[in-house]
């Protein structure tokens, strides 16, 4: 089992200094990872800082608010401005996620030239923009902004490649080349495959593109290939580390790619127009797509949570339903027109006969329209649902990270789907909590019910919980999922124990953390909670000093009271009897992670595992601070 990787906010600063060594080791093109030289991700942060800047002033100026420019443009200095300070991490989080596909271009497309512009293949390449643009455009429209980050950091890397591969720059050009995101119009001048365009060079090759290319403004890109010195006769060459075609006659190359390449002395000229020419594509998509859309795509919003419940409609359920209604409504009532107002909503139904379709708006009244059109009825005799059928398509609907609510009095149908849940609880990175309202007296487990035991597995693999509860007291439980599902909550410590011992606890918790909770499942469980003050409660005081604890059936919340919640805690959990232990808060420090490939030719650089990482080598981690204060 992978499990879901849990740090307290104390150790994200080491982790983040750490991890900040190894990211200076090293993008193709504009280098991925580097400490002297400009990157794709430099280049497409300013682009997006700067694009979103003029959004949000044109959105806010729009309704009646005051945009106040910041001094200095950052994520968190953005997010105030556009009256979200809540969106800074969020926004972090969409650059990290284009960054990263920027990145994956270098490690799953290497071998294409025309993601590179290499070659002289400015045609295709210009088609991977132009359909990329079209692909954002469309996903946008279907509000799938996951999907768009991916297709426009992919775009981008291509875009921004052109400035450093081609000769754009050494013609003496100073601004985009605007052909590039235009279909209509023609590419005009290129070196046609008979025309040489270089000379030979060894170490600084500055001037070896030939006069007659220069003086005629045609337009050449450098031949490159880690497999073969090929190349058209008098063609320039890439260069750099692995490019054979740079050992054949013309040797060297003409790459910006970094300050000490080929064409080094040219990168940060280079950098600056594919950072002008990365603002007029995102102006393209926004202008296409309207101020909110172009910022949510950015995550910039009131709030950064989603409101996902999968509902089981058999006929068993009138009173769940019921509840689900209830609670949709408080969420939708209580937070319209503050922080936490949810972003987006999504539904998705089942039963023993069936799942789906999913409902996904980001209207709320839409959402309340869909939820109270839920009914309980059909089904056959026996309690079998398909109940992970309809997870998984929650699962596959839900943006990344998301906070999932599956309510059932059912055992799962459809328990052969175990694993290809599994893998997209992985794969998302999502938390996944199961209200099930079919309790019973056995108190051998965690949960009462064995009929549970895949649901409890799924809660423990992706970070959530499993909550067992009588239909007559859901009401007392439900008050977790509004707790659970606001924006800015990070997990502070987590930990499972099967089976149960008696033993302490002991996290850190700093001074930006506020609403700390902690979450236990579990039967015939015993606790008692220390403060950093020395403050202590147990878990028969229901109201104390310290802290409120409601606990129905195998489930405890306790939230604790005071303000003052930097520092060492502990609890000491007594039981013989597995349980589960998850301690929240909110906070504007957080945290996102992925597993990495680094690769050292022909540039240094990395790419995203999308799957497990081996389990007998070495793996490396890039983690991104969100919210901390130091841009990503």
């Amino acid at each position: 089992m992978f499990p879901k990787l849990i740090f307290t906010t104390f150790s994200f600063f080491f982790f983040y200094f750490f991890m900040s060594l190894i990211a200076q080791m090293s993008i193709h093109a504009f280098k991925v990872i580097s400490s002297s030289s400009n990157t794709h991700h430099n280049i497409t942060r300013a682009a997006v800082l700067q694009t979103s800047a003029e959004a949000c002033r044109t959105h806010v100026l729009q309704q009646g608010g005051n945009f106040v420019p910041p001094n200095s443009l950052t994520a968190e200095s953005l997010a105030k401005a556009c009256l979200s300070p809540a969106s800074a991490s969020t926004l972090k989080s969409a650059i990290t996620d284009i960054s990263i596909r920027n990145a994956w271009v270098d490690g799953r497309r290497m071998f294409n030239v025309e993601y590179h512009f290499d070659d002289e293949s400015f045609e295709q390449a210009r088609n991977l923009i132009t359909e990329g643009v079209s692909l954002v455009k469309a996903s946008l429209r279907l509000k799938n902004y996951e999907y768009a980050r991916q297709r426009l950091g992919e775009t981008l890397h291509t875009l921004q490649d052109f400035y450093s591969h081609s000769n754009w720059i050494e013609l003496g050009n100073r601004s985009p080349y605007s052909t590039l995101i235009k279909s209509s119009l023609p590419l005009d001048n290129l070196a046609d495959v008979n025309t040489p365009t270089c000379s030979s060079c060894d170490g600084d090759c500055t001037g070896n593109i030939l006069e007659t290319i220069i003086t005629q403004k045609k337009l050449t890109s450098g031949y490159f290939s880690l497999r073969s010195p090929n190349k058209p006769k008098g063609k320039c060459s890439h260069g750099g580390l692995g490019d054979l075609t740079s050992l054949v006659t013309p040797k060297g190359g003409i790459n910006k790619d970094g300050t000490t390449t080929a064409h080094g002395s040219l990168h940060f000229v280079a950098a600056d127009v594919a950072t002008a020419a990365t603002r007029d594509l995102l102006q393209d998509i926004r202008e296409a797509a309207g101020n909110v859309e172009f910022l949510r795509l950015m995550g910039i919003s009131k709030s950064s949570s989603v409101l996902c419940f999968v509902v089981d409609t058999s006929a068993s359920m009138t009173e769940e339903i019921a509840e689900v209604k209830r609670i949709t409504s408080y969420i939708i009532d209580s937070r319209r027109g503050t922080v936490d107002e949810p972003s987006a909503y999504i539904l998705v139904p089942f039963s023993n006969s069936g799942f789906g379709p999913v409902y996904k708006t980001t209207d709320p009244a839409v959402f309340k329209t869909e939820v109270n059109a839920l009914s309980a009825g059909g089904g056959g005799a026996d309690d079998l649902e398909m109940s992970l059928s309809g997870l998984w398509l929650a699962l596959a609907a839900a943006p990344v990270a998301s906070e999932i609510f599956l309510f059932t009095d059912g055992e799962p149908k459809d328990a052969e789907m175990k694993s290809t849940v599994l893998a997209l609880i992985e794969s998302t990175k999502s938390t996944v909590n199961f209200v099930l309202t079919n309790p019973r007296s056995n108190t051998t487990r965690s949960l009462s019910n064995p009929v549970n035991q895949v649901y409890e597995d799924l809660a423990v693999a992706s970070g959530g919980l499993g909550i067992e509860v009588p239909n007559q007291l859901l009401a007392d439980t439900t008050s977790a999922i509004n707790d659970t599902s606001i924006s800015s909550l990070v997990t502070i410590f987590q930990t499972v124990r099967d089976p149960g011992t008696a033993e302490p606890f002991s996290f850190a918790v700093d001074s930006s953390v506020r609403n700390l909770t902690f979450y236990i499942t579990g039967n015939s469980t015993q606790f008692t909670i220390t403060a950093p003050s020395g403050q202590s409660q147990s878990s028969g005081q229901s109201d104390g000093s310290l802290a409120v604890i409601q606990s129905v059936v195998n489930f405890h919340m306790v939230q604790v009271k005071t303000s003052s919640q930097a520092g060492g805690w502990t609890i000491y959990m007594n039981s013989t009897q597995p349980y589960t232990l998850k301690v929240t808060g909110k906070s504007s420090i957080n945290f996102q992670f992925d597993f990495v490939e680094v690769y050292q030719v022909p540039h240094p650089g990395y790419t995203v595992f999308k799957s497990r990482p081996r389990s007998d080598g070495n793996v490396t981690l890039l983690l991104s601070m969100l919210g901390s204060g130091s841009e990503v």
